[in-house]
């Protein structure tokens, strides 16, 4: 293996412990408690080294906002390829939709509320932001119905399961009626 090599090796693993450890820090306190100068403490380099992979916060948002797409859209594709029919393939997906988004409350926040300086919807969006849509509408386009648009049905859709995971998680929502708002959700708005 070649010095250069070695040291692209080294500096994909310091990004990788940055992101994970700001990951960590913000499901533990919060992403208020993720600063560039507690991140360099936890992971033992300098801010400088911090520095040279992130110009900043912002950035480590949209890093782990891309991890947390990445891992969404294969717990959605798991759930979905268990289903056995159109049905059960959305409920799987709203289930595991709204499952990703409460164990993973800052990746959720990350991805859809904070600005992480990742582009949505747009031409220049990064590719794991893509596949996670994507993986809903896989499921949800086949449930669209004859002249309605696939993404757009699958936005408005996502709509619906990114309000219930928000309100649910601010305690807007009991959260012992969430079976019974997937199921409402599945039957009037996706088989309807």
């Amino acid at each position: 293996m070649s010095v250069q090599e070695r040291k692209e090796r080294e500096r994909a693993a310091r990004e990788r412990l940055i992101v994970a450890t700001a990951r960590e820090l913000a499901e533990q306190q919060g992403w208020d408690a993720v600063t560039t100068r507690r991140l360099a403490e936890r992971i033992e380099y300098s801010q400088p080294v911090l520095y040279s992979h992130f110009r900043g916060k912002r950035e480590i948002i949209g890093a782990v906002a891309l991890e947390g797409a990445t891992e969404m859209a294969g717990a959605v594709r798991a759930a979905t390829a268990a289903a056995d029919d159109p049905r059960a393939r959305v409920a799987a997906l709203a289930r595991a939709y709204l499952d990703f988004a409460e164990r993973n409350p800052a990746v959720y926040d990350a991805m859809f509320q904070l600005d992480g300086g990742l582009a949505y919807a747009q031409e220049d969006t990064p590719e794991p932001l893509k596949d996670a849509f994507a993986a809903l509408l896989e499921s949800l386009g086949e449930v669209a119905g004859d002249g309605v648009d696939p993404g757009l049905f699958t936005e408005t859709f996502w709509a619906a399961l990114h309000g219930l995971a928000t309100l649910t998680r601010a305690r807007r929502l009991p959260t012992e009626d969430t079976e019974r708002r997937v199921e409402l959700l599945v039957d009037r708005l996706a088989m309807a």
